[in-house]
């Protein structure tokens, strides 16, 4: 757990901020709060330096479902 972990949040007038470095046990802590969504970008070594959103990094992810196990189903188009 040493990969130093940056994430995009909306700042002032919807610019994009980049936030970190964070470790990943508060990485798992800010996804259990849902600061976190499947949709955010995510940057670490692990991800070879590219910003990738948080639903293709499979732990952050099946930690996501976890904490919200209601959206993690499918949802039936009602259209």
């Amino acid at each position: 757990m040493s990969a130093g972990w940056y994430y995009m949040t909306t700042g002032w007038l919807r610019k994009g901020r980049r936030v970190g470095p964070i470790s990943e046990s508060d990485l798992l802590v800010r996804i259990d709060q849902g600061k976190i969504a499947p949709e955010t970008l995510l940057q670490s070594t692990k991800t070879k330096g590219k910003w990738v959103p948080m639903k293709s990094v499979g732990p952050a992810m099946s930690r996501w479902m976890k904490a919200n196990p209601d959206d993690a189903t499918p949802k039936k188009n009602l259209a």
